[in-house]
């Protein structure tokens, strides 16, 4: 069995594999390296059995999304730590050793992820990621380095190794024994937050989550799913409240729901007012779609919170990010009050 697995899902992604595929291999010394292809329609495929024999592919027969796709690739799959890497990302010479050796050290750790960079201005964070992930009370992740879209550039003020609320997706680190542990993505979520209810779960059972800003990637961000893209939109907003209610203790429930329903409706109103059609509808099937499903989360949220042993999550934030950054005018992440 490995110690290390690098798993990178791809789909429809050939030109980002030719691209940055090398960087992987080059960099990665030691870790095996696992292709999970969600049905591409593309070359893909071929692309791999061409010119990367000796990476092991795992060809599913549908396209499962992000959550979906990594449960059956990572089934597959045996070591000792998954490392998920989108196919956008370029990694750095040593990029693995500084994050398993932080796990090795720290038992308590379930995941961790590197800092991200923006690959395009590479001085500047990335935005899915930066230098760790935090959440306000609201449900509203930002990040050390990333509010909203003020992205700061990178001057090593977040170069210490950090407990966070989630490990960004795009490069994530994560002991194959906790993700089985707590169940692995939750699939109906397809793409988008599944991460962020992922570290949730692992966090209110006990368990860390970390950066480790020593291990650097680049990665090119919104490659697979451009950011104004309405099914983007739809995808975050449905699976935030989703989340929300799987992981909220019953005592803040009711009163974060009230008020993430009235935020949502500014939202869908400022979308209307500055015409964004598709985004506008996004949102109002987006809490559509969330009353349907709840019902089918009543047992999902007993089973959480029945599990739930830490209540005090490193990374949440008791405000408002929208308060404190529109109102308040906190554009870096050192202003705020975590």
């Amino acid at each position: 069995m490995a110690k290390v697995a690098v798993v990178i899902l791809n789909y429809n992604g050939e030109e980002m594999l030719a691209r940055f595929l090398p960087s992987v291999v080059a960099c990665s010394s030691g870790a095996e390296i696992v292709v999970a292809d969600n049905a591409s329609t593309d070359g893909s495929l071929s692309f791999l059995k061409d010119n990367y024999p000796q990476i092991k592919l795992v060809a599913l027969d549908s396209n499962y999304g992000f959550a979906g796709g990594y449960n059956r690739a990572l089934s597959k799959v045996e070591a000792d730590y998954f490392l998920l890497l989108n196919s956008d990302v370029e990694v750095t010479p040593g990029w693995v050793e500084p994050l398993v050796e932080f796990m090795e050290r720290n038992l308590g750790v379930a995941a961790c992820q590197p800092k991200i960079m923006s690959y395009n201005s590479r001085s500047f964070f990335e935005y899915a990621g930066a230098s760790g992930g935090m959440i306000d009370h609201y449900g509203y992740p930002f990040c050390r380095g990333r509010l909203f879209s003020t992205v700061e550039k990178d001057n090593g003020q977040y170069d210490d190794a950090s407990p966070v609320f989630w490990a960004s997706g795009a490069a994530l680190l994560v002991r194959s024994e906790d993700f089985w542990a707590v169940g692995g993505f939750d699939e109906r979520f397809f793409a988008h937050m599944e991460e962020i209810d992922l570290c949730w779960r692992l966090a209110a059972r006990g368990r860390e989550v970390y950066v480790v800003p020593q291990s650097k990637v680049y990665h090119v961000g919104g490659a697979t799913l451009n950011k104004s893209n309405p099914r983007k939109t739809y995808l975050n907003f449905r699976n935030n409240l989703l989340m929300l209610y799987k992981n909220l203790p019953d005592e803040d429930l009711r009163r974060v729901m009230r008020m993430r329903s009235m935020l949502d409706c500014v939202a869908a109103c400022r979308f209307l007012l500055t015409f964004a059609w598709g985004d506008f509808w996004a949102v109002v099937r987006a809490r559509r779609d969330y009353r349907k499903m709840k019902r089918e989360y009543k047992s999902v949220r007993a089973y959480n919170i029945g599990r739930t042993v830490n209540r005090k999550l490193n990374g949440m934030g008791g405000f408002s990010i929208l308060w404190e950054y529109y109102l308040c005018g906190k554009k870096y992440y050192s202003q705020l009050k975590m």
